[in-house]
């Protein structure tokens, strides 16, 4: 069974099947699937290419506009993004499954050899710091390389890859995709600065000095706090370091002290995004005696992808509905049983999300010696990098309207450190366009300085 292991769940299709799949594009005359997608990837171009089994031609289409098709296959919504938006979806069929033919051309071209390696027509003398080597801060690496530039990236995990290493779990990302990755920035001369955090181990700075522009790629990890009654210091566990411990095991490292591990608990996950069903899937796979998910909305509402709900249902897990935490019950220092609410939504209003609130009388109980929040992430103090750097009122780095430039001259910002936590696909896209966007100011001061 799939449980049992934490390899990726999906059977690899053969070319067939993807002939087959992509064969059902109806290359309709306003293609919805590309402007579903954060990337506007030519997802019709290279449906029909592998089609007709031209996968290395479709290759070269999609790593056109993506420096991750592999990644983004196996791990974006596509239920919630170009799938979603699929004419055939649409009209009530099943959506051609763009996904998977997406990672099938990336893993064939790796396969390969079609990958080619990262070789700058022309090297040039400027540098460029990123922080942050997870999607959005790899995919600027990527795209400023292949311009020339000299490009460091820095990052305070001991291993590149950001999110896509430490936080996805490898049912649904295997960390040798993401290895292949790295291994391709590294080879085509990207340096990477692991264990440096910056605004601890440098200082913003002094990156400005070093280099010649700096991006700002940073994830958000600062997680939200379940705060409830009953509640004290280690009764609780933050999804990611759960998700963080699990990965590590995965990638062979030695178990830490404190490693969180679920085998025989009943485990109780409060949250419903993304990182939520991650949590509840790893939590059955290392034989969790029952696991549930407890969200205080109905399943329409939930925020993370409806694809992600039926694997975990499909898995064994349960969930509650439309149940907000109330309070965590302990016996004996340890927690037993967490109290929630039974909630009910609101009238809907039209603009306005529905408001949830509590039943009379709704209280019920979930037995738990384990308690997992997955509440979302918030940034952290971005504020402490450099006093000049401005801030939304979301804490968020404040850039210039439609352009990743910051307050701070030569300092640019994408992904999550602006937008908040957010997809991997919208990382990718920020980075890309970062990069275009830092090339365009570097060459503009070229010529400025040589006027």
């Amino acid at each position: 069974m799939r449980v049992q292991d934490f390899g990726e769940i999906i059977v690899p299709p053969t070319t067939t099947n993807i002939e087959v799949q992509a064969g059902r594009c109806t290359d309709c005359g306003v293609p919805f699937c590309q402007t579903g997608c954060p990337l506007q990837n030519n997802i019709p171009d290279w449906l029909g290419l592998s089609a007709e089994d031209e996968l290395r031609e479709a290759w070269r289409m999609a790593s056109a506009t993506s420096t991750m098709p592999e990644i983004c296959g196996r791990i974006c919504p596509q239920d919630r993004l170009c799938e979603g938006a699929c004419t055939l979806h649409q009209s009530g069929w099943e959506a051609v499954t763009i996904g998977s033919v997406e990672a099938f051309i990336g893993d064939t071209a790796f396969d390969n050899g079609w990958v080619e390696p990262i070789r700058p027509a022309h090297e040039r003398g400027e540098s460029v710091g990123i922080v942050g080597a997870g999607p959005a801060g790899m995919a600027a690496a990527d795209r400023l390389r292949e311009q020339g530039y000299q490009v460091t990236v820095y990052d305070r995990h001991d291993r590149p890859g950001g999110l896509l290493t430490y936080g996805i779990p490898g049912f649904k990302l295997e960390k040798r995709v993401v290895q292949r990755r790295v291994d391709r920035l590294i080879d085509g001369g990207v340096t990477f600065v692991s264990n440096c955090n910056v605004g601890v181990d440098v200082t913003l700075e002094t990156l400005r000095e070093r280099h010649d522009a700096v991006l700002l790629a940073m994830g958000v990890y600062q997680a939200r706090a379940l705060s409830v009654p009953g509640g004290g210091p280690g009764d609780t566990i933050r999804a990611l370091d759960y998700l963080t411990h699990q990965n590590r095991r995965d990638l062979s490292d030695p178990e830490g002290e404190g490693w969180y591990h679920a085998k025989g608990r009943r485990v109780v996950v409060v949250g419903g995004g993304d990182t939520a069903m991650d949590c509840v899937r790893t939590a059955i796979r290392q034989g969790a005696a029952e696991v549930v998910c407890l969200y205080r909305r109905d399943r329409e509402n939930m925020p993370g992808s409806a694809r992600e709900v039926l694997n975990a249902e499909e898995e064994g897990i349960r969930f509650e509905w439309l149940g907000a935490p109330k309070a965590l019950l302990s016996k004996g220092g340890a927690v037993t049983a967490v109290r929630a609410a039974r909630m009910a939504l609101s009238e809907p209003v039209f603009g306005r999300r529905r408001e949830i609130v509590p039943v009379p009388g709704g209280d019920f109980d979930l037995a738990a010696d384990m308690v997992i929040e997955a509440l979302g992430f918030e940034p952290e103090a971005f504020a402490d990098h450099h006093p000049d750097l401005a801030l939304t009122d979301w804490n968020t780095v404040a850039v210039a309207p439609r352009s990743a430039a910051t307050s701070l001259p030569g300092v640019f910002a994408a992904g999550d450190a602006v937008r908040g936590a957010s997809l991997v696909v919208w990382a990718v896209r920020d980075g890309q366009e970062a990069a275009a966007e830092i090339d365009r100011y570097l060459k503009a001061r070229i010529l400025e300085q040589a006027a």
